[in-house]
């Protein structure tokens, strides 16, 4: 069994920035691939960023690109997103997710996932 818990949500205005963390107990977190995705009222959830166990590979979804960045501590157990420029579309709730599949983008179905954390951007 994983264990996440997500943090770091909130309100912030647009153009603002805001770093989510997802903190992982249970089985060793190291070899797991990370990732976040996003679910916003009336919508399906999404794929947002992704980062392998070795840290070698990121990935993004074209909608985050040069504004999102995905980072992973493996001796804190944590992984991170920072959030930068964001935009009123950028509201949902976002979740840690974690796998041993290859995280391969929007077409990667983890196992692991947290409860979420809010994040509302005000224009």
């Amino acid at each position: 069994q994983v264990q996440l818990v997500e943090s770091g949500g909130g309100l912030v205005q647009a153009g603002g920035s805001l770093r989510l963390a997802c903190a992982a107990s249970g089985r060793t977190f190291s070899y797991y691939h990370m990732g976040w995705f996003r679910q916003a009222p009336g919508k399906e959830r999404e794929f947002v960023a992704a980062i392998r166990w070795s840290i070698t590979s990121t990935y993004y979804a074209d909608s985050v690109k040069g504004r999102f960045t995905i980072s992973r501590d493996n001796a804190k157990n944590t992984v991170y997103l920072q959030m930068n420029s964001l935009k009123p579309e950028d509201t949902a709730v976002y979740y840690c997710a974690a796998d041993q599949s290859e995280p391969n983008g929007s077409n990667w179905y983890p196992y692991y996932w947290g409860q979420g954390t809010q994040v509302t951007v005000s224009s």
